[in-house]
C-alpha cells in the first residue's frame, strides 16, 4: 500500500511552501485532536485564480481550482504537523465558490477538493462537507476552502 507521499509523487504533486497569512489570522489552530486549517484560496501559476463560476469560469475549471486549494491545504498540514501520516482523517471541508447568480453547481466544484483528499488519504479522506456560493472572495479568487482534520 502506497504512503501518502508516494501517492503524491505518483500524482506528480510537489507540495508548495505555505504562504504566510496576509491578514490578522493564523494558518491553523489546534484544539485537542482537531486541527482547524484557515481558508486557502485557489491559485494558478502562484497567483489568485480569479474569476466567478458561471461568469467566465466553467464548472470543470472550478473543480481544478478546488483541487489546487486542496493541494495548498495539504502543504499547510505538512508544514504544521511535520508529517502527513499524523492526519487520522479529514473531518470537514467547507468550500466557498464565487458564483454568478444563476450558478448552482457549487457541489460539483467542491468535488475537485473532496475527490483529491479521498485519493490521497483513502478512507481517512472521507469527510462532511458544505459547498456555498458567495458573491466575492479575497483577491477575487474563484474558490476558497477550509478544512478540519483529526490528528494523531
Amino acid at each position: 500500500m502506497a504512503t501518502i507521499y508516494e501517492k503524491l509523487q505518483e500524482m506528480r504533486i510537489e507540495l508548495p511552501v505555505p504562504a504566510a497569512p496576509v491578514a490578522a489570522f493564523v494558518p491553523t489552530v489546534r484544539t485537542g485532536n482537531l486541527l482547524f486549517v484557515s481558508g486557502h484560496i485557489a491559485k494558478r501559476n502562484g497567483k489568485s485564480w480569479a474569476g466567478q463560476l458561471g461568469a467566465g469560469i466553467s464548472t470543470d475549471e472550478g473543480r481544478q481550482a478546488a483541487r489546487s486549494a486542496a493541494i495548498d491545504l495539504l502543504a499547510t498540514l505538512h508544514h504544521e504537523l511535520g508529517e502527513l501520516t499524523r492526519v487520522r482523517r479529514i473531518v470537514k471541508l467547507v468550500c466557498f465558490v464565487s458564483s454568478a447568480p444563476q450558478f448552482t453547481e457549487q457541489h460539483l466544484v467542491a468535488n475537485g477538493a473532496s475527490e483529491f483528499l479521498q485519493e490521497v488519504f483513502g478512507p481517512g479522506g472521507l469527510h462532511a462537507r458544505s459547498a456555498v456560493g458567495v458573491a466575492q472572495l479575497p483577491l477575487g479568487s474563484c474558490v476558497e476552502i477550509e478544512i478540519v482534520a483529526e490528528i494523531r
